[in-house]
């Protein structure tokens, strides 16, 4: 087993906690499905919102999945001008046998523009 880092993300239509928790949590479970991991795989995600989001730590999402046993983290994005608004990033650190060039990053929607280089 390998430990590897798996990058996301996910644009919000609103600054909402109900609809943060749920569209995190469909960018959660897409990265465990793609990588075929379960959340025993998982040692540690690291969470980014941009500044106008408020509503709640994307975190929580995680949380709300049953991912209890796992250390997670938010941050705020710096405010670039210009910048993507309304997007929640992961960076989850996973054991798992897939190699670097395996791994499916998880750009959702309008994110996959983050990151045309890795986006799946």
């Amino acid at each position: 087993m390998a430990v590897r880092a798996v990058r996301g993300a996910v644009q919000l239509e609103r600054d909402e906690a109900g609809h943060m928790a749920e569209q995190v949590g469909v960018l959660l479970s897409a990265v465990l499905e793609r990588n075929a991991l379960t959340g025993d795989d998982l040692i540690s995600i690291w969470f980014t919102a941009t500044p106008d989001l408020h509503s709640d730590f994307p975190a929580a999402a995680a949380r709300g999945l049953g991912i209890v046993d796992v250390p997670l983290i938010c941050a705020q994005e710096l405010d670039i001008d210009g910048a993507m608004e309304s997007v929640v990033r992961i960076l989850a650190h996973v054991e798992t046998g897939l190699g670097k060039a395996d791994i499916q990053h998880v750009y959702l929607g309008a994110t996959a523009a983050l990151r045309k280089d890795i986006a799946q």
